[in-house]
Order: C-alpha cells, then structure tokens, then sequence
C-alpha cells in the first residue's frame, strides 16, 4: 500500500504568474535561475512558459489591461518594497548549491537582498524581488 501511495505522490508542475511585461520577467528568470523558455500552445492570449530542468515550470501570463489588481503582492495593501520585510507566504523558494556564488551574482546585477538563516539548521537564505514585485528566496542545499 505504501508502495502504490509514493507512487501516486503529488509533484509540482508549474507557478503563474501575470505580469504587464511578461518578456521583462522572463527575461529576468532566464538570466537569474537559468530557465529555459519552451514552446508555449496558442491560448488565444500571450503567455509564456519556463521550465527549470528537473525542477518546475513558469508560466507568465500576460495581465489584462482592465485588471483592476496592483502589479505585485507588495503594493497589495501598501508599498512595501523593502527585501527585508517580503510576506512570509507570498514568495517561491529554490535550493541552489553554490549559495555563495549565487549571492555574489545578485550583488553584481544590483540587484537589493536580505539574507539570514534558518534557525537551528545550516541553510543560508537570500530573498530579493522579481522585476513585478513578487517575492523570492534562495536557500543554500544542505552542504
């Protein structure tokens, strides 16, 4: 029984995301985490879709003009733009191995950071924003 529960185990598939620019942002996660744009079938409306090999897809979907919503989860309620302060639920974490290399490219890009630890444990975090505002963490793998 437990064979066939492991077998069956949700994976991740894909996150969306919409966006103003969805070029600009793919653009960023290509250049940042290394995505790979792929074919994209024909919604009827512009999308793109990334993939993270051996990891999940991206799927950044083109926001309507009439959509009333603020561009990214930090101008929800206020302006917060500040790295330190991104929502504990809103942002995607992915594991690199070469934490220290990955911070160095961030800080060369100029791109503003925060970085800390978890407690008790040996996993390093960097968390820093997309172009759109949507939070996300970096955490180092276990060495």
């Amino acid at each position: 029984m437990a064979a066939a529960a492991a077998a069956a185990a949700p994976i991740l598939s894909h996150i969306a995301r919409e966006s103003s620019d969805i070029r600009r942002l793919a653009n960023f996660y290509k250049e940042i985490f290394g995505f790979e744009e792929i074919e994209t079938p024909d919604f009827g409306f512009n999308v793109i879709w990334l993939n993270l090999a051996n990891a999940f897809s991206l799927h950044l979907i083109e926001r309507s003009p009439e959509t009333k919503l603020p561009e990214g989860p930090y101008s929800a309620v206020e302006p917060i733009r500040e790295v330190s302060h991104i929502s504990k639920g809103h942002h995607i974490c992915i594991s690199v191995a070469n934490f220290d290399a990955f911070v160095g490219s961030l800080k060369e890009k100029g791109i503003e950071t925060f970085q800390t630890a978890v407690p008790g444990r040996s996993i390093r975090q960097v968390f820093f924003f997309d172009p759109d505002g949507n939070g996300l963490e970096v955490a180092s793998r276990d060495e």
